[in-house]
C-alpha cells in the first residue's frame, strides 16, 4: 500500500495543503494520503491548541476518500519529530521503505538538515519535496539533494501564517480555506488578538 505522510501544525489547513496533497496523490499513485498533526512542532511555540487543529483538520479532509488523519503524534504528545512519526507508522502499517513517502513543502526542506536524524528519515521512506516560489535547489546539501523526489506539481502559495495575519487585519480568508474551516475560525474566534 503506497501511503504518503503528511505532517504539519495545521494551524489552519488551508487550500494549498488540500492541493498539494491531491495532486501528489494522483501523480504518484499513492493509496492513501495520512495527514498527521503535529502535538508540539519542534520550533514554533505560539500556536492554536491542539484539539482546534485537529478539528479543522477533520472539516478540511472531510469526504475525500484518499485522505485520513493520523492522531500518532497527537497521542505520544511532547515534541513531534518526523523520524519517530515514521518509524512508528512504519512498523505499525506493515510498510516497506519504498511504500512509504514523506511529503513536505520546499520551505520545510531548507531546515531539513536541522532536523532530528534527518538520515534517518531519508533511509526509512522516500522524502518527496512540493516546491515554492523562491526556492533554489542550490541552498540544500548535496546528501540531500541525492535522496529526495520533487513532486511533478503545480505551485500553490498560500501559508497559515499570512492565514493568520489576513484575519487579524480584518482581511477576508474566504478562498484560502474551505468553507466549513472558515465558519469554524470564524465561530471560535481563533485568529483574534489576544488582549
Amino acid at each position: 500500500m503506497r501511503t504518503c505522510l503528511f505532517g504539519g501544525t495545521f494551524d489552519p489547513p488551508h487550500i494549498g495543503h488540500l492541493l498539494v496533497a491531491q495532486t501528489v496523490c494522483e501523480a504518484e499513485n499513492f493509496d492513501k494520503v495520512l495527514f498527521i498533526p503535529a502535538y508540539q512542532p519542534p520550533h514554533k511555540d505560539d500556536i492554536t491548541p491542539v484539539d482546534e487543529r485537529l478539528k479543522m483538520l477533520e472539516l478540511a479532509v472531510e469526504g475525500n476518500p484518499n485522505f485520513e488523519i493520523s492522531d500518532v503524534e497527537l497521542k505520544r504528545k511532547g515534541v513531534s519529530y518526523t523520524i519517530d512519526t515514521v518509524k512508528f507508522i512504519k512498523e505499525e502499517m506493515r510498510l516497506k521503505s519504498q511504500e512509504l513517502f514523506y511529503l513536505m513543502g520546499s520551505d520545510s526542506l531548507l531546515e531539513f538538515q536541522n532536523w532530528k536524524d534527518p538520515k534517518g528519515i531519508l533511509n526509512e521512506c522516500q522524502v518527496i519535496v512540493a516546491i515554492r516560489p523562491g526556492f533554489r535547489p542550490s541552498d540544500i546539501p548535496s546528501w540531500i539533494l541525492q535522496k529526495i523526489q520533487f513532486a511533478n506539481i503545480p505551485r500553490f502559495e498560500i501559508s497559515s501564517s499570512n492565514i493568520r495575519h489576513r484575519w487579524v487585519e480584518n482581511k477576508t480568508i474566504r478562498y484560502m480555506v474551505t468553507l466549513p474551516v472558515w465558519e469554524y475560525i470564524e465561530k471560535n474566534n481563533l485568529y483574534s488578538i489576544k488582549s
